[in-house]
């Protein structure tokens, strides 16, 4: 079989990325042909996540790549966007986890936590010794965070903590929870670590998508928390959804990582595949379908460059990447559905990759804000109406 892992550059953007870019990706793409490619099918049957690949993910400078100090990597956000891509060409359960523990966990604590916080908590993340979560949604609330119930009340120097978060990554295997709560001032953060007493997590099984990946319920149950645990710079619902901000734009690329993978599946096997008199990729309704996916990968790849090169310069809003992540998870969950369909039979077994991919992203096209969500901050942004109430 043809490498599945392969570039898709149809209008050369490689010649707008620096050498240093192109070295990033082909690091990581080397990583997971060989680290994650051969035992994913096994992970995604057993709903397990390979843990034993934390250790040379730290070594690549995957988390927090684009944060600078505290001993991450400092790159730039078309390298960060590109380790996002490759991760999830391998899988969406891995780009998740990468996904978590940088844009998430480590950036909260980057842009809301005490220098003390920081120091504490970056440089073992980054390494790989620490783990993360981010506890946001919950059972009741997801698209609505404002709604949530999870209660936070001081307790003399301390706070205590009472309250259930759902669907949370990596929530049973993290060392420390990023909690959002409400209190009497709004909102705020807190960093929870694990054995703290009254703090437990489950996981969430029986998943048909992400199965490679951990998903779990955090439970708190007056959870007593010292002063030194809540993130002072974490004021009302801006500093969780600007989190999101950051988790969206990894996911926007690695949505293009799954898609290249079913894309090249599709054309190495209609290629390869007979019916009738000649090869599939022969006939006119597949070449319209194979010209299709390109075109809409080569648009995601214009987007994503786009939006690193404003992130880089900090003129990106967070209406761009709400552009970014509805378009391209939508096109890539559409390349993978019409790839399952090109592989006929031969779609829905796990010999082939695009099956896992295309219910990945199922789910990748839900969390961090739905399709009609980001649809309807975009239809606020250009109106100036808000249609979410």
């Amino acid at each position: 079989m043809a490498d599945l892992l392969k570039d898709l550059d149809f209008f050369n953007l490689d010649d707008l990325l620096s050498s240093e870019e192109r070295a990033t990706r082909e690091t990581v793409k080397r990583f997971v042909q060989r680290e994650v490619v051969p035992g994913v099918e096994r992970h995604f049957a057993a709903e397990t996540f390979p843990t034993e690949l934390v250790p040379q993910m730290a070594e690549l400078g995957i988390f927090g790549a684009n944060i600078k100090g505290y001993g991450c990597a400092g790159m730039n956000n078309v390298a960060y966007g590109l380790i996002m891509q490759e991760l999830e060409a391998g899988d969406s359960g891995l780009r998740s986890f990468a996904s978590v523990q940088s844009a998430l966990a480590m950036y909260a604590i980057y842009a809301n936590g005490t220098e003390e916080q920081r120091r504490r908590y970056l440089p073992e993340m980054a390494r790989g010794k620490l783990l993360g979560c981010f506890g946001l949604t919950e059972p009741d609330h997801g698209s609505d965070p404002g709604g949530m119930e999870t209660r936070a009340r001081k307790d003399g120097d301390g706070w205590i903590l009472n309250g259930t978060k759902r669907w949370i990554t990596n929530g049973s295997i993290a060392d420390l929870a990023i909690v959002w709560a409400k209190v009497d001032q709004g909102f705020t953060g807190f960093v929870v670590e694990k054995g703290t007493p009254g703090f437990s997590a489950r996981d969430i099984h029986g998943k048909f998508s992400m199965r490679a990946s951990i998903t779990s319920e955090l439970i708190f149950e007056d959870v007593r928390l010292p002063a030194a645990a809540h993130l002072p710079q974490a004021r009302g619902l801006k500093a969780p959804l600007g989190c999101l901000t950051q988790a969206r734009y990894g996911i926007a690329w690695g949505a293009i990582g799954a898609a290249r993978t079913c894309f090249n599946t599709a054309l190495d096997y209609t290629k390869s595949r007979k019916q009738f008199s000649r090869p599939l990729a022969g006939y006119q309704l597949v070449q319209n379908k194979l010209v299709r996916m390109l075109t809409e990968i080569t648009k995601a790849q214009m987007v994503c460059l786009r939006l690193a090169h404003l992130k880089d310069q900090g003129k990106l809003r967070p209406e761009h990447v709400s552009f970014a992540k509805r378009n391209n998870v939508n096109e890539a969950l559409k390349i993978a559905r019409d790839a399952r369909d090109m592989l006929g039979a031969n779609g829905i077994v796990n010999e082939y990759p695009v099956i896992r991919h295309m219910m990945n992203l199922e789910t990748v096209n839900t969390y961090e804000g739905t399709f009609d969500v980001h649809t309807l901050i975009l239809g606020r942004d250009i109106t100036g109406e808000n249609a979410f109430e």
